[in-house]
């Protein structure tokens, strides 16, 4: 008896323990979201103003910015963080883990809006390659992609063609540009194009870094029947140098937290779909897995809100 009572003792402060954790990982996480906010609207914010407003020591603001800066989401300045660099992207093994989570649930609710003997692109991107893994137990999917991480993960299903295009292999990510990708795209007409960008601005303007990739999306858009763009919560704001297109020219959003009144207004009004991933599952931080069969690549050269 005294053994039991002791056990569900130990239970009981494990499971206090775990709640206090839990508790605390959601308010660092409020507050680094709504030093983000503020950096944003301001474009400066000093170390001992974001004290006194989150009523935390200055050590505890240095953290948040030097964590939030590893992200991308700040540049950090000596007394303060300011906005992030508009011409140079985070490295990729960064982003790759950057709002892991939110980029899997994202990829398991697209994968159901995606039929099996369906035709579609899968462009660059880290949220792209969550959607790989969730495709993975489809049937006769047929993709294209200027992603080789994509094409490997897929090429596992024995039962799906894949077929990477040609162009230039940047070797930070192992995406595919150029000439070549731009015209190898243009001979196809896709039912789903897939797309990721670096930020959307207040506008709805999609935007990016690097001026040849904004080139391939482009020819992504022109060639697919319907687009699909996947961003998690923090591209929205996020400042990037090169346009693509105004989030009006895509058919459906899909991201893992409701973006601003102002842009679910825009949305609704230009008719495009929002899916939000926003309610976290068992397993939701394991990488999805499928079939592990044969490889098969083929080289060239409303309330407008759904939720999951």
């Amino acid at each position: 008896m005294a053994l039991e009572m002791a056990s569900s003792r130990d239970a009981t402060t494990g499971r206090g323990e775990g709640l206090r954790k839990d508790g605390k990982a959601r308010s660092i996480f409020l507050r680094q979201s709504k030093i983000v906010d503020l950096v944003r609207g301001q474009g400066f914010v000093s170390i001992d103003a974001l004290a006194q407003t989150f009523m935390v020591t200055p050590q505890t603001i240095r953290r948040d910015i030097n964590e939030l800066s590893i992200k991308g989401l700040l540049h950090r300045h000596h007394g303060g963080a300011g906005l992030p660099s508009s011409v140079e992207n985070v490295g990729y093994t960064t982003r790759k883990m950057f709002a892991l989570a939110g980029k899997i649930r994202i990829a398991r609710l697209l994968a159901r809006h995606i039929p099996n003997e369906a035709s579609l692109f899968l462009d660059i991107g880290t949220t792209t390659e969550e959607l790989a893994k969730a495709l993975l137990d489809h049937d006769r999917l047929r993709v294209i992609t200027n992603n080789l991480n994509v094409a490997v993960i897929l090429s596992e299903n024995a039962r799906f063609e894949v077929i990477v295009t040609g162009g230039a292999v940047r070797g930070r990510d192992r995406g595919l540009t150029g000439e070549a990708t731009i015209d190898f795209i243009r001979q196809f007409k896709f039912d789903y194009g897939v797309i990721s960008v670096s930020g959307i601005d207040g506008d709805g303007t999609l935007l990016d870094f690097d001026y040849h990739e904004i080139r391939v999306g482009r020819a992504i858009i022109e060639s697919s029947r319907k687009v699909f763009l996947v961003a998690d919560h923090t591209k929205f704001g996020r400042q990037a140098m090169v346009r693509l297109c105004n989030i009006r020219e895509v058919n459906a959003l899909f991201t893992d937290q409701a973006p601003s009144p102002e842009m679910c207004e825009m949305l609704a009004a230009a008719d495009v779909k929002l899916y939000v991933a926003d309610e976290p599952s068992s397993g939701d931080l394991q990488p999805t897995v499928g079939k592990r069969l044969k490889r098969k690549v083929t080289t060239s050269g409303k309330d407008n809100v759904t939720q999951s």
